[in-house]
């Protein structure tokens, strides 16, 4: 059998003192989900790093040339939010190559995962927030481009809205984009999914899974998909450094289910990325995102 899990803390990214982003959240997560058996040794597997020529499939040459060539202005710096090094460039693809991985996992198995990806900020000609290429957009493409797929819907429930996927896939019928997202988080220019809703900041579990319910059944039908893309971001968590909801570890819970139930009715596969995490202390947000893999391995099998 196909790994089911990839992941990408081989590639060690090196940050300024202080630096907000919990680059360490990686490497710990897969610790614990091998130390609590939702994943086995067997099942996980380092990423490879994406070929320039798959990442071409999204993002524009002039964007790719700056990145291989570390020729990034002060400006595109500091709105990605990472400095750009060569191991930032190594990781960053991996983290594509560990999604498009899975893409093919997901489609022989049911369901796989990125320990990593979800960077769904990325645009196709510069990224932001954190995010260098996007993961999603670029897998999509490649099971496209390999005739493996013809439509895909991501389902991105990351606290923030996933501007740069809805931007890529904009007027693009075969792709149907749909997030649930804080509405005065960043972003703070949305871009337009097919179905976007904003939550106000301090949604509780009952009001967000309402809401999801309202939205979910109707956007699994419309997108008659051949395979989900899962941005699992655990960022709505009531810790969370940045996510100004008021979730609880149970209601997350109660979220993931949803989403692989409504893929798992339909028979649908599922593909799921890790997306945002910021809580202090890490180990809420470590905790949120093994509950996730937890729900992925119950309701959907393996």
């Amino acid at each position: 059998m196909a790994p089911r899990a990839w992941y990408s803390d081989h590639f060690e990214v090196p940050l300024p003192p202080g630096h907000r982003f919990p680059m360490e959240k990686y490497r710990r997560l897969r610790e614990l989900l091998l130390a609590r058996g939702v994943l086995t040794p067997a099942e996980l597997t380092p990423a490879e790093e994406a070929p320039r020529g798959r990442l071409a499939l999204v993002h524009d040459a002039a964007y790719l040339d700056a990145l291989f060539r570390g020729a990034l202005t002060e400006p595109e710096v500091r709105r990605l939010g990472f400095p750009w090094s060569p191991a930032l460039l190594a990781r960053s693809r991996a983290s594509v190559g560990g999604t498009v991985a899975a893409g093919w996992a997901a489609l022989e198995r049911g369901w796989a995962g990125n320990l990593a990806g979800g960077t769904h900020h990325a645009f196709a000609d510069h990224g932001e927030g954190y995010c260098v290429f996007n993961d999603i957009a670029v897998a999509i493409r490649t099971l496209q481009a390999e005739r493996r797929i013809q439509r895909a819907v991501v389902v991105d429930l990351d606290v923030h809205q996933g501007n740069g996927t809805a931007a890529i896939f904009q007027g693009d019928d075969s792709v149907f984009t749909f997030s649930v997202h804080g509405e005065k988080n960043f972003p703070f220019r949305k871009q337009r999914s097919d179905r976007d809703v904003e939550l106000p900041d301090g949604t509780t579990d009952a009001q967000y899974l309402e809401a999801l319910d309202a939205h979910l059944h109707v956007v699994m039908e419309a997108a008659g998909a051949d395979v989900l893309f899962y941005q699992g971001g655990v960022d709505g968590l009531a810790e969370d450094a940045l996510g100004r909801l008021s979730l609880t570890h149970a209601g997350l819970r109660a979220r993931d289910e949803a989403v692989f139930r409504a893929a798992w009715h339909r028979g649908i596969p599922v593909v799921l990325t890790l997306g945002g995490g910021y809580a202090r202390p890490i180990e809420a947000t470590l905790e949120a995102y093994a509950g996730t893999w937890a729900e992925a391995k119950r309701v959907l099998g393996g």
